[in-house]
């Protein structure tokens, strides 16, 4: 009986193999060049914070939501829906933040610092990214304590130095208030790469995601950096060509893995029948 249940989801996951390749493609496609059109226009012609550049940022952030979104349609049938879900919510929550963070949001949701808004949309967004590693490790049968949290020790322990020496440390009359609102926020983030990292150090197909939240919590840092101790020669251009590829990579991580979850839990349905 389990058996012939489990053929449905066997078929579709097949169907998904043919149907969302070329749209997730295209959609991969158009976040380069949305991308690389803001970073040269933001260098050649007006700057980064001219509204073609800004947009071309903002562009490659909703085509990264258009891409988890689309996986999260085509896989919402198979066990993997939810894990695809969480991520393309961690992302629309994340691509809010970029709207607060490039002053786009005062209209709509006024704050004395936009950066405020902008964390409190990204921590929630790394809620749904945690939720998503752990719901995976569950449905992929991931159950290595040791290299779990053995990897998210080392990221908090990361984190927490990475505060101390830039925020604390770099702390001005203007962003004093800021301070220990980064440190739970920092702590969070690292979560995200320390789950994603214990994921990869126990199936290698997990490797882009973990990559990917490594470069997102780096950007995090820089952005810091420049927050906290000042500017640096093409702050913009570092931060944006770590945050943005790593956002990247978790989506596109997390759609590479879909198979691999909704297998593992069509195979355990069927073969628990006997």
């Amino acid at each position: 009986m389990r058996t012939t249940e489990a053929q449905p989801q066997s078929e579709t996951i097949s169907q998904y193999a043919r149907m969302p390749a070329s749209l997730v493609g295209a959609l991969g496609l158009a976040w380069g060049a949305l991308l690389g059109w803001a970073m040269l226009w933001g260098n050649l012609v007006a700057g980064h914070s001219s509204l073609p550049a800004t947009w071309g940022r903002m562009g490659a952030s909703l085509a990264l939501v258009a891409a988890a979104s689309a996986g999260w349609f085509f896989w919402r049938r198979t066990s993997a829906g939810r894990f695809i879900g969480l991520v393309a919510l961690g992302m629309a929550l994340g691509t809010l933040g970029d709207f607060f963070n490039a002053n786009l949001l005062n209209t709509v949701v006024p704050l004395k610092d936009p950066v405020l808004g902008g964390m409190i949309s990204f921590g929630l967004g790394h809620v749904a990214y945690i939720a998503a590693c752990l719901l995976a490790a569950k449905d992929a049968a991931l159950r290595n304590r040791f290299k779990q949290y053995g990897w998210l020790t080392v990221w908090l322990l990361v984190a927490t130095v990475g505060w101390y020496g830039i925020v604390y440390v770099g702390a001005s009359d203007q962003t004093r208030a800021l301070v220990w609102p980064a440190l739970p926020y920092s702590l969070l983030l690292a979560s995200t790469a320390g789950f994603a990292s214990g994921l990869a150090a126990q199936h290698r197909g997990f490797v882009p995601l973990a990559v990917g939240a490594a470069l997102f919590f780096l950007s995090d840092m820089l952005l810091a950096f420049g927050l906290f101790r000042g500017g640096f020669p093409h702050s913009t251009e570092f931060v944006w060509l770590t945050y943005s590829p790593g956002q990247m990579l978790i989506v596109f991580g997390a759609l590479a893995v879909c198979p691999i979850l909704a297998a593992h839990r069509t195979a355990h349905s069927g073969g628990a029948g006997g």
